[in-house]
């Protein structure tokens, strides 16, 4: 039963996408071009190619492809996706736009006929016999328009295509910037009740969802370091989804996390994306790295507990969460911060009287409007909101799943500054 409502998913998402690059084929293309010129004929073999590369940067990871293949697909094919929302976007906007367009180019007055020469007016003699009336030659007949010509319908198809285009290129473009300039810092207080007065100020560098793989490399890595360093962090929290790849493939560009400074150290958790590209392996990697994985454990530091649990996505390998072992023997007297890379794990923290809980996973939803859809599945998108006694913050992320493009959710760090409620 589950193969099938997969199978129904997997057509109903392949049919989706066949009629919505029909539909974008139409209006930038077969409206806009002539039958058989080169600008269709162009435009038709990018309709066929595009989703093709899309669909291979989709799914060569998972398929083992090799890493130089996936490079090559990851750039055009993630991008048409982002591209593709976009332009369907501002399309759906312009068919508003269409028939007001249509209307007011249909109520533009006729162009005035230019004045000819005035008559030159003749002095006929009276006794001159009148002269036989001249006949008014036949007009002209007025010219078909040539085939190539553009009518209104044309004109306005091409002018919302052309509209359509800057705006949803332009969007794509913009997201693509704000991912590949690297994280921006963001800075939060969050009050503590149980923290202690030696512990007021105490400043946690948390980072998520860098997602290293085909198109975020080690340069990437090393604009993440440089502004988590940058901040002067007493420590640092690496809250999941590192990888989207093997440590074969994608070890050297982790490689700049060594250089993570922290005054307590900077620790790690699994996030889903970790269990897609072989968590043991990055968490023996990340531990060489200098980093401290947090595996259903807990320390204690700077005057709190500081905690970490395993991603839900580990369960399928007998390696999910564990709250009992990570928490259940600390000292209720003592203030505790968990890292946990989903924000759903929420009402187990609570359970467990943790005081804040560092999360990632959402990437704030990354591609408006798919906040909106971020929302149906997590507590919190982004930010700090409270669930009982229990605080939990959500980072957007350093990084880009899939297409390297955000819209309405800009990538950041966030220094979340601990505030004692005795200070």
């Amino acid at each position: 039963m589950r193969i099938v409502g997969l199978a129904v998913a997997v057509v109903a998402v392949l049919a989706l996408l066949v009629g919505v690059h029909r539909y974008v084929w139409r209006r930038f293309v077969g409206d806009t071009t002539t039958p058989g010129s080169p600008w269709r004929r162009a435009g038709t073999a990018a309709a066929y190619v595009l989703p093709l590369l899309s669909v291979g940067a989709l799914v060569s990871g998972r398929a083992g492809a090799p890493f130089l293949l996936q490079q090559v697909l990851a750039w055009p094919g993630f991008l048409w996706l982002a591209a593709l929302l976009y332009l369907t976007l501002a399309l759906l906007v312009g068919e508003a736009v269409r028939p007001l367009l249509r209307r007011w180019l249909a109520r533009r007055p006729a162009a005035a006929p230019e004045p000819g020469p005035e008559a030159v007016p003749v002095s006929v003699p009276a006794s001159a016999p009148e002269a036989a009336p001249v006949p008014e030659p036949a007009p002209e007949p007025v010219p078909e328009p040539a085939p190539g010509s553009p009518s209104r319908r044309l004109f306005v198809a091409r002018a919302v295509g052309g509209a359509a285009a800057a705006a949803g290129l332009g969007v794509t473009g913009y997201g693509a910037y704000g991912v590949l300039r690297g994280p921006r810092v963001k800075r939060v207080t969050v009050p503590l009740a149980r923290l202690p007065r030696s512990a007021h100020g105490f400043r946690i560098a948390v980072v998520s969802d860098i997602h290293l793989g085909p198109i975020l490399g080690r340069s990437h890595t090393q604009r993440v370091v440089d502004a988590v360093n940058g901040t002067q962090p007493d420590l640092i929290a690496v809250v999941g989804d590192l990888v989207d790849g093997s440590v074969a493939d994608l070890g050297p560009a982790a490689e700049p996390l060594a250089a993570l400074r922290a005054r307590h150290g900077a620790f790690f958790v699994t996030g889903n994306h970790e269990y897609y590209s072989g968590a043991a392996q990055w968490v023996d990697h990340v531990r060489e790295l200098g980093l401290h994985p947090l595996e259903n454990a807990r320390v204690e530091t700077g005057g709190f507990d500081l905690a970490g649990v395993n991603d839900i996505a580990g369960e399928s390998e007998g390696q999910g969460p564990d709250f009992a072992r990570a928490l259940g023997d600390r000292d209720p007297g003592r203030a505790v911060v968990l890292m946990a890379h989903q924000p759903v794990v929420v009402d187990e923290a609570v359970e467990y009287g943790v005081d804040l809980q560092l999360s990632g996973h959402t990437h704030g939803g990354q591609l408006w409007p798919g906040n909106h859809i971020a929302e149906l599945s997590n507590p919190t998108v982004a930010g700090l909101e409270r669930y009982g006694d229990t605080q939990l913050y959500v980072t957007r992320g350093a990084g880009a799943w899939g297409p390297p493009v955000r819209v309405g959710a800009p990538s950041d760090i966030t220094v979340v500054e601990l505030a004692s409620g005795q200070a």
